[in-house]
């Protein structure tokens, strides 16, 4: 099977890296980044041991994981992408989180709708969000420093019914290391500060993820931290 063979030259590369880095293989979560992936595909992945499946848009993470998740409860299912003002009501009822927090804007939204939707899942499943930071040349999304890092976690602490778990980064696009490293450390220098301002609080805010890390730099991201990988091609291409 393609996708076995290839989760398992995927598993060889995360423990070479966690040996080099001094690392446990069970701090780092394998997302499947499954944006325009077809279902059958993902249940091979499900077969193989992915538990955790990343998807960029709302309507098609709708179309593609309903009757999924009912078939796997233990699946969990996270928004990467951009997510819109208009689609934050949706989004709560499907996804356990929100990675791609990237604006004040959206805080609010999600704390409004995470109060006044009813759903199963918010009954059984902590609703969770990371902060988004913008910290490559090339990403165009994200908060651009601490400070404004600071009031979003001060805006997620004063709304109610979601929890700050972490944060999430793109490295740049792009074979030059050094620039890929660099924007991974400023996340983890985020993450530090962060921690120092908001201790944790139970239910409510801790700092646990580090999502950085794709099919073309996930060894540079273990080597400085990440705890969440998000890998689409290297998993799903053939």
């Amino acid at each position: 099977m393609l996708i076995a063979e290839n989760i398992a030259r995927i598993e060889d590369r995360i423990q070479k890296a966690c040996n080099s880095a001094g690392r446990k293989r069970n701090e780092i979560t394998l997302m499947g980044v499954t944006k325009f992936v077809p279902i059958p595909k993902i249940e091979d992945a499900y077969r193989c041991g992915i538990r955790c499946f990343g998807e960029s848009r709302v309507k098609e993470a709708g179309e593609k994981f309903g009757d999924f998740r009912e078939n796997h409860s233990d699946a969990l299912l996270h928004m990467i992408g951009s997510l819109q003002r208009n689609k934050t009501k949706q989004a709560v009822l499907l996804f356990d989180c929100i990675q791609s927090v990237d604006r004040n804007e959206l805080i609010n939204e999600l704390g409004k709708h995470s109060h006044s939707v009813e759903s199963r899942q918010l009954e059984r499943r902590t609703f969770n969000i990371l902060l988004e930071m913008h910290t490559g040349e090339e990403t165009k999304a994200g908060f651009t420093n601490i400070d404004a890092l600071f009031k979003a976690a001060e805006l997620v602490l004063s709304v109610g019914n979601i929890k700050l778990t972490g944060l999430m980064t793109m490295a740049p696009f792009t074979k030059d290391a050094n620039l890929i490293r660099y924007s991974f450390r400023q996340l983890v220098k985020g993450k530090r500060e962060l921690e120092k301002r908001f201790p944790a609080i139970e239910g409510k805010i801790n700092w646990d993820v580090l999502s950085m890390g794709m099919s073309n730099d996930f060894e540079i991201a273990i080597e400085e931290g990440s705890t969440l990988l998000r890998i689409g091609s290297a998993i799903f291409d053939e």
